[in-house]
């Protein structure tokens, strides 16, 4: 599909929107002026203008397909480049809603995350009703996802406010899962391969493990989460060491959580639980994503529903009283009695808390190429089945505390964690607002520092495990100048 844009500082959020409309499109942008065929064309009478210049002009858009064209045009007078990008948004997403007949849950919101707007507003002193319209009006946002952002703004408003100063959060990495899942476009590599290698990685994790317990020294952990990959791959000895070398290094006196993903349930062993248990881990993801057979079978893990039950049992077990569950919500072939299925064998289990992913299809993960190959399959995600997610976390006493989007997401929808009151996963709350200190160590993770005046800098590993290892003084010495 092809979309004639005059201003190519637009094309992100242009190439963003037009998608959303047509997910399954492969969108073409070009300055060059349509002369047939199908098409969409996108004018700024203004052209690209500057951060800090205001313009005024008019944004043009015309969608030609069967039929007649479908023309729309807005004026603006002196605005922001903000501003005009809304306009412009705003323009098209008019256009193609009267061409396609449809509608999208958060309107124009592309490229921004979906709290960032409420939470700005209730920091400056507007009301519910205030914030509502203007996520209306700007973003074209419905009036449910406007209530879902509000009421999520709020609840991680109140988590942020009440973080001591001076802390921040650990992030270690550990890349290896039993097996690769086809949605998976994470650095993840499969343990049977990287077995003899697994101290050697360690040993390079335990090297800027030291750089940032240099770098940090006088400040406390306020949160650790060990993620992977699946961490639980390691085995109960390593798992031990690793924690151990962690809470001997930093100051975790004043840590409110400690988080560790056992993510697959065919990782999960009774000693790798006590030993997590022992070293003052509070809270365990157990992902079983689906709880479908047929599915599981489909995106390559190699476990069995009653697999996730006995995992879990081990865990209650094993004493942890804040289990988080991940399921995906848009996997290939399921329906909406197959995400019900899910649902009802969640609520058997009860976890603490429980966090729902809308697919996002991403081009490096295998399962872009299972749905081109494999036409008669789709990926489906509806309001129906988030609002069905919805119900079965409030049946279980759990409400919304975080909330987020990615590129490609089926069903133009979200992703949102619930959690019981005083199970919710700060550190979740702390990655997407961006409001303290992320020192992040191991293969493909990307450490943050925020600095006054919220000025924001980032800094990314090597994904490549072996490079990772090879290369480990190279990022250790850049991440010095952080000091």
């Amino acid at each position: 599909m092809y979309v004639y844009l005059n201003s190519p500082g637009y094309s992100y959020d242009v190439h963003s929107l037009v998608k959303a409309f047509y997910p399954g499109e492969d969108i073409k942008i070009t300055a060059d002026a349509p002369k047939s065929g199908e098409y969409i064309s996108v004018y700024v009478s203004s052209g690209d203008i500057g951060k800090d210049e205001t313009a005024s002009g008019t944004v043009r858009v015309t969608a030609r397909f069967a039929g007649e064209p479908v023309a729309k045009e807005e004026k603006y007078e002196k605005c922001s480049r903000a501003d005009v990008k809304n306009v412009l948004k705003r323009t098209l997403y008019d256009v193609l809603s009267t061409v396609t007949g449809h509608t999208l849950p958060w309107g124009t919101m592309t490229g921004i995350r979906p709290t960032k707007v409420p939470m700005k507003l209730i920091r400056e002193g507007s009301s519910d009703a205030q914030i509502k319209e203007y996520m209306k009006s700007v973003y074209l946002c419905s009036d449910e996802k406007t209530d879902l952002a509000i009421d999520i703004a709020h609840r991680e408003a109140d988590i942020i406010d009440n973080m001591p100063e001076g802390g921040f959060s650990l992030y270690i990495g550990v890349p290896f899962c039993p097996s690769i899942c086809m949605y998976c476009s994470f650095s993840s590599y499969p343990i049977a391969v990287w077995q003899h290698r697994t101290d050697e990685y360690l040993s390079a994790l335990k090297r800027e493990l030291d750089m940032y317990i240099d770098q940090y020294r006088g400040r406390y952990v306020d949160s650790v989460y060990i993620g992977g990959g699946t961490p639980t791959t390691l085995s109960a000895a390593q798992l031990g060491d690793l924690i151990g070398y962690v809470a001997k290094g930093f100051d975790v006196s004043h840590l409110r959580e400690f988080t560790a993903e056992a993510g697959r349930p065919d990782s999960i062993t009774e000693e790798k639980l006590a030993v997590l248990k022992e070293s003052g881990v509070s809270r365990i993801s157990i992902n079983p994503q689906t709880m479908n057979e047929k599915t599981l079978g489909i995106i390559g893990r190699r476990h069995t529903v009653e697999d996730v039950y006995r995992a879990y049992d081990k865990a209650r077990a094993a004493g942890f009283t804040n289990i988080n569950m991940d399921l995906i919500i848009g996997l290939p072939g399921e329906d909406e009695n197959d995400v019900a299925n899910t649902f009802d064998r969640i609520k058997e289990l009860s976890p603490d808390s429980m966090t729902v992913h809308s697919l996002a299809i991403k081009r490096a993960a295998n399962m872009h190429r299972y749905l081109d190959e494999h036409p008669e399959v789709r990926s489906r995600n509806t309001p129906e089945m988030m609002a069905a997610a919805d119900r079965c976390a409030r049946d279980m006493g759990m409400e919304p505390y975080y909330l987020y989007r990615q590129k490609n997401m089926s069903g133009n929808l979200e992703n949102v964690g619930y959690a019981r009151k005083g199970c919710l996963g700060i550190y979740n709350v702390i990655i997407m607002e961006e409001v303290s200190d992320i020192a992040a160590a191991g293969a493909g993770v990307i450490a943050k520092r925020v600095f006054a005046g919220n000025r924001i800098e980032r800094m990314a590993n090597v994904k490549d495990v072996g490079l990772y290892i090879k290369r480990i003084d190279e990022m250790i010495e850049r991440k010095k100048t952080w000091e």
